[in-house]
């Protein structure tokens, strides 16, 4: 088979290895699209935190079941299906108080460990969910939609508070839509024009082009009437971007942190205690999202397939992380076509 690796900051080959062989308990599933999400490219950029070279990333994916025993979830060979990639220890402290998607030792499917974009990959059977008969493309975006979901749910969204989301990437793009689920008046920032075009599309209340500090600020203060929001998402993982969240939150106001970085921020945290903020971090996704989101989308309340703006084939995907890495701008969920 063929599977796509990440050799190096840059440089993305197409290249054969084996088809794997699936072990009791696992499916052997043939990969239909895979989605290159901001962890991907970072991979790709070489600024992402959790990567080590050379690696197979993705993992946001639909896939065919090709073998699979009989099992108590009724999952059979032919069935269209999306996984949930987070592998916990099931042994530290967070996974014994259920907390399995921050695990002291987590390795996630692209990331700590060799990913979904090859055109054959074996899974354990309880982390396979099926699709319920979604397009098997719209599928391949749960994941990355789980992500926002589930920073929005620890947030505790509420109908009409007034929430804001700092990067129109897709995630933040994302995390507006699971807040406007939620009821909430959603604005979005982006030092991108092209991002917020993209974001206003989704049906956001309002944007803030986020082009100086000075009129991020003012912005704020004039949509809030100098009382901030109450939610601040930061789903970019650059310091700036968490300054801008403590910065728009409400006194009282929550704060969820997304995004992933490496650089450090020195800020005065007093302004935490100074307005009582509540911070949360917000790291990967439950099984519980999963299902919940696929019957979300299932019942045509939120049009997912509109987030992928890009398609490419399995041997062009060196041309799909070069164009994505350098129109970040235009491109918002860029996919990967298995299938031939």
């Amino acid at each position: 088979m063929k599977a796509i690796y990440i050799n190096a900051p840059g440089e993305v080959v197409v290249k054969e290895t084996q088809i794997p062989v699936r072990k009791s308990g696992e499916a052997l599933l043939k990969v239909l699209y895979g989605g290159i999400c901001g962890s991907d490219l970072g991979s790709y950029k070489g600024t992402f935190a959790y990567f080590d070279y050379p690696r197979i990333p993705g993992h946001e994916f639909s896939a065919e079941i090709v073998e699979i025993d009989e099992n108590s979830q009724g999952l059979k060979p032919g069935m269209i299906v999306t996984c949930n990639p987070y592998f916990n220890c099931g042994t530290c402290y967070s996974c014994s108080q259920g907390i399995v998607n921050a695990c002291q030792d987590n390795h996630t499917m692209g990331c700590q460990m060799d990913g979904a974009f090859s055109e054959y990959i074996t899974m354990p059977v309880e982390r396979i969910y099926e699709g319920k008969g979604l397009d098997p493309k719209v599928l391949a975006a749960i994941e990355p939609f789980c992500i926002s979901y589930h920073g929005v749910s620890r947030a505790d969204v509420r109908p009409m508070e007034k929430v804001l989301v700092v990067g129109a990437g897709t995630i933040g793009i994302l995390a507006a839509i699971a807040a406007k689920a939620k009821g909430a008046v959603v604005y979005i920032s982006d030092v991108s024009e092209g991002k917020l075009k993209l974001a206003q599309s989704f049906g956001v209340d309002g944007t803030i082009l986020n082009s100086s500090p000075m009129h991020f600020v003012n912005e704020v203060e004039r949509i809030t009437n100098g009382n901030g929001f109450d939610v601040t998402i930061e789903a970019v993982g650059l310091p700036s971007t968490f300054q801008n969240c403590i910065d728009a939150a409400c006194f009282g106001g929550r704060v969820v942190v997304i995004g992933v970085g490496k650089k450090n921020l020195d800020f005065n945290f007093t302004l935490i205690q100074k307005k009582e903020l509540n911070v949360f971090g917000s790291r990967n996704a439950l099984k519980k999202d999963f299902i919940e989101l696929i019957d979300l989308v299932k019942s045509g309340e939120i049009l997912l397939d509109q987030i992928i703006t890009d398609t490419y084939s399995l041997e062009d995907a060196p041309r799909a992380f070069e164009d994505f890495a350098n129109n970040p701008g235009n491109m918002l969920k860029v996919m990967i076509d298995f299938r031939k």
